[in-house]
């Protein structure tokens, strides 16, 4: 049986994008993101340092995600921003996956990439009838 942080990554995985949700004063701020990977224990995303997102996780680290494709039950996460520096590896699997998407990067160690992990999270699996799976991430 996989572990729930393999589910989640995997789930992350196979839809196009999902979103995650940041908070500025009392106003939520919602948008696509689609990089999330698993290393050292720890589920991982990107972004680059010029996009709001960067400065709303560090003004408020707090955040959430949700992510649902047909045919299978929806997916919250929500925790808080932890940056730090991945592996080589990972970072150049984050460098690929954003030019993929169009981003403008000279290379995986332009400075502009940063990487975040979750800390002190939670998860949900959902669905319409009213199933509900809750673990710790």
């Amino acid at each position: 049986m996989p572990q729930i942080h393999d589910r989640i990554v995997e789930y992350l995985r196979e839809v196009p994008a999902w979103y995650l949700a940041t908070c500025v004063g009392n106003r939520p701020h919602v948008r696509p993101f689609s990089f999330v990977a698993f290393e050292d224990g720890r589920i991982w995303f990107c972004t680059a340092r010029g996009k709001d997102v960067y400065e709303q996780l560090l003004d408020n680290p707090s955040f959430e995600l949700c992510a649902w494709y047909p045919g299978h039950p929806w997916v919250i996460v929500e925790g808080k921003a932890v940056f730090a520096e991945p592996s080589p590896e990972l970072r150049e699997e984050g460098f690929r996956h954003m030019v993929g998407l169009g981003e403008a990067h000279d290379n995986a160690n332009d400075g502009l990439l940063v990487f975040f992990f979750i800390e002190g999270g939670k998860a949900r699996i959902c669905d319409i009838t009213g199933n509900e799976e809750s673990y710790e991430v």
